[in-house]
């Protein structure tokens, strides 16, 4: 480790024990994990190994070629979950390479990658090569790439977090479980932020290894919360708005230091900041820029360039710059809105001051006022390391049909050979059988349904009884479609005369008119015309435009960080969000009262339009909705009625056509978990939500066929008629098949999230039920009440009709 240590002190720096630790880990040919946080020299502690072993044992290079010139072999796999990180991580991997002057090459192998660089990574011909989970399986569809492999020595999972708990996660246990079959000397680690499950974060990594080594890195860093308080006294919204009204107060924070990151948590608000700010924006405009995931690859470069090199001043981002891209110069972090968890929170203050030794720092600015919990809530939490899980998918079974396909390309595959593999990763340990025969059934014909139809047969069993792909059409298409990311359709936007800028939904753009405007990449945009899913547009000047919104951006509150709210209101104002809510907190006390962990609060309330019960379970959104879907069903039992009914993250409401009797008791039997399956079943169209849910799995799985290269490519309407009528048939002639039952199962499990659901129903029962009749909405109610406002038809717009009411109940409660 000498030489290692000499270029540590030639740097100024000493290694440290964490980092030591790791290298004699991987020296002694261990497989692990090892979580620490960002900034705390994770990549170093990582990569000393595979560069200690290069130098006490390299592996011999051949010669190729008249000059009898060496050519590498790949010996490091560095997985990253996202194209933008890559090539910040391959950059961090050459510094010490170049540094203990080792003649080793680094590759970059993911969408973004070039065509020379895909060459290389295809052939091997790298010493270390940055991919990701889609292009690894992309490389493993090919039936020489484990012959390439073959000097492989090891495999870095990097931010294994962010992968354990999706279809992504569940696609790279599959092949990894390929890898060290094929390989058993094959190291394999895992690098992780903090967790609330490390140990099932490493069996599902490893799960034949349950002593694998688990290293603990550098101490958390300490992370200050700094909340941008409105006025006291001043007027500030009980809910909803984008937080603009904090512009000026936000524009001072920036100026106060170099650099800023602006996190927001939609790309339709990153783009209402970006445009606000550079409205009041005093300094060169372009040391403002915008960073989110529908911009165009070569513009979120130029970005991330200009945060390496300081030459910006502020830059407003989504999640896109959430992972561990390392910009020492950014001074700052500002939070619009609440981060709806605890991990996020850290993860995006660890951003800031991104250099050894520094505390993590982050500025929350609220854009109303009953966030100002969610951020003394995650105060309290992070004082308490109190951090969220991810829970891991299990039995994703269009991630399995599309591995198989990919192994049948990969040269053919045994079909018990291939079942005992899968069985040993931690996502399909549980398959049986009939699931397995179902996969099998579907790669070959589609299903029973499907047989009739050429298109659906991908997969041939041959006569020596190995699956095999024959058709070079199926091999193409099937390399077109790897992977478990699926979005709804999107068309590019791109200049007239220039290049692209980035993606938008296609039902957005599909609205727009030639001459119609909007605002995009920063830029305010007119659309000339619409071609093939390319809207083609040029600069527009003057005036102002509508701004994309793009499908599943909402941030669910996490259930950790929920139950940190119900501690944070039944506990005494001792911090300054707490104190700043004070008025607010009273005037909820005095007219009704205010929830606490071990109260539940319900409300009912008598308005001109009718009655309303309110309930706050502190669940998050996708629970409080699924409660109160079967609370009305369970209702609509007891008398003939029908309930409309809203949810926020704090509770939610039902709006009976008919007033009903509200009292403890029948409330506390509305909310009871047994027979929750079957009503959930009953009170909800399960149908139309699997039918729904049934097209990103027809994606997955391959029964969506994707337009060929050079050919028009599908829009959303048609993927939407085809999933809607495979589903349709696959309903009709084969009940059973594994894709209906699988769609069903996400909708409970993910979409409801059933566990989550019957937790909370046994928390409510576990709790005081405080009934109140308040004559009135209060701070807690009003949101959910404006909340139900955005489904009714009327000839004025949503923010008029609250801003209306909002004035109706300060002048109440001003009396």
């Amino acid at each position: 480790m000498a030489r290692m240590a000499a270029w540590f002190a030639s740097r100024g720096w000493a290694p440290l024990p964490f980092q030591k630790t790791m290298w004699r880990h991987y020296l002694a040919g261990d497989s692990g994990l090892l979580h620490t946080p960002t900034g705390s020299g994770k990549t170093l502690a990582m990569f000393g190994g595979p560069l200690l072993q290069a130098l006490a044992d390299p592996i011999p290079r051949a010669k190729r070629g008249r000059g009898g010139k060496t050519v590498p072999a790949l010996q490091v796999l560095w997985i990253t979950p996202l194209r933008a990180l890559a090539s910040d991580t391959a950059r961090a991997l050459r510094e010490p390479i170049e540094g203990l002057g080792l003649d080793w090459q680094v590759g970059l192998r993911t969408g973004d990658a070039s065509a020379r660089d895909k060459r290389l990574a295809r052939e091997g011909r790298v010493d270390v090569l940055v991919t990701t989970p889609e292009s690894l399986a992309l490389l493993l569809s090919y039936p020489d790439t484990m012959d390439r492999l073959r000097q492989l020595r090891c495999v870095v999972v990097d931010e294994w977090h962010e992968l354990l708990g999706n279809k992504r996660g569940v696609l790279l246990q599959l092949n990894l479980r390929r890898l060290r079959d094929a390989l058993p000397a094959l190291q394999v680690w895992g690098l992780s932020a903090t967790l609330g499950n490390l140990d099932e974060a490493r069996q599902v990594l490893l799960p034949d290894l349950p002593d694998a080594p688990l290293v603990s890195g550098a101490r958390p860093r300490p992370v200050a919360v700094e909340t941008l308080l409105p006025a006291q006294g001043e007027r500030f919204p009980w809910a909803g708005h984008l937080g603009l009204s904090q512009l000026q107060r936000v524009q001072q924070k920036l100026f106060a230091v170099r650099t800023s990151l602006v996190f927001t948590n939609t790309r339709a608000q990153a783009e209402l900041w970006h445009q606000a700010l550079a409205a009041v924006w005093p300094e060169d405009p372009a040391t403002l820029a915008l960073h989110h995931g529908s911009l165009d690859p070569a513009q979120r470069r130029i970005v991330e360039q200009g945060l390496r090199d300081g030459a910006l001043r502020c830059v407003v981002a989504t999640s896109s710059l959430d992972l561990g891209v390392d910009f020492p110069a950014v001074d700052q972090v500002l939070q619009i809105g609440s981060p709806k968890g605890i991990a996020r929170l850290v993860q995006r203050a660890g951003r800031a001051r991104h250099r050894p030794g520094e505390s993590g720092h982050i500025v929350c600015v609220p854009s109303h006022a009953l966030e100002l919990v969610e951020y003394a809530a995650a105060r309290r939490a992070l004082a308490d390391g109190v951090i969220e899980a991810r829970r891991p998918l299990q039995l994703s079974l269009d991630v399995l049909a599309q591995h198989c396909v990919s192994c049948a390309l990969s040269g053919g595959f045994e079909a018990d050979a291939l079942l005992a593999q899968v069985r040993r990763t931690h996502a399909f340990a549980s398959l049986d059988a009939d699931h397995w025969q179902g996969v099998l059934d579907f790669i070959v014909q589609g299903g029973q349904a499907l047989a009739q139809y050429p298109d659906f047969h991908k997969v041939v069993r041959d006569d020596d009884g190995l699956y095999r792909v024959h058709d070079r059409r199926v091999a193409l298409r099937h390399r077109l479609s790897i992977g478990t990311i699926t979005s709804d359709g999107s068309a590019v936007v791109q200049f007239l005369r220039g290049g692209r800028l980035g993606t938008v939904e296609e039902q957005f753009v599909g609205r727009l008119r030639p001459g119609d405007r909007f605002q995009f990449a920063g830029r305010l945009l007119e659309l000339v015309r619409l071609e093939n899913l390319t809207a083609y547009v040029k600069l527009a000047r003057g005036g102002d435009g509508v701004v994309p919104r793009w499908q599943g951006g909402r941030l669910p509150l996490s259930d950790a960080l929920g139950q940190e709210m119900e501690a944070v209101l039944g506990s005494a104002a001792d911090s300054p969000e707490m104190r700043w809510l004070e008025p607010l907190l009273r005037l909820q006390a005095r007219v009704s009262a205010l929830p606490g962990p071990s109260l539940l609060l319900l409300e009912s309330v008598r308005r001109r339009e009718g009655q309303f019960v309110f309930v706050y379970p502190f669940a998050g959104r996708q629970v409080n909705e699924g409660i109160a879907a079967l609370m009305a069903l369970r209702w609509t039992r007891l008398q003939a009625n029908t309930f409309g009914y809203a949810a926020n993250d704090y509770g939610f409401v039902l709006a009976p056509a008919r007033a009903v009797e509200v009292d403890a008791g029948r409330i506390a039997a509305l909310l009871q978990p047994d027979g929750l399956f079957e009503d959930l079943r009953d009170s909800l169209n399960l149908g139309e939500l699997a039918r729904r849910q049934f097209r990103d799995i027809a994606r997955v799985s391959g029964l969506l066929i994707p337009a060929l290269t050079g050919r028009t490519p599908r829009s959303l309407r048609q993927l939407q008629a085809s999933a809607g009528l495979l589903y349709d048939v696959l309903r009709q002639h084969d009940p059973d098949h594994i894709l209906l039952g699988l769609a069903e199962r996400e909708v409970l499990h993910g979409q409801l999230d059933l566990s989550s659901l019957a937790t909370t129903l046994q928390r409510c029962q576990a709790r005081t039920l405080c009934v109140q009749q308040p004559a009135t909405l209060g701070p807690l109610s009003f949101p959910l009440w404006a909340e139900r406002l955005r489904g009714q038809l009327s000839n004025e717009d949503w923010k008029t009709r609250v801003l209306r009411a909002v004035g109706q109940l300060e002048k109440r409660h001003a009396e």
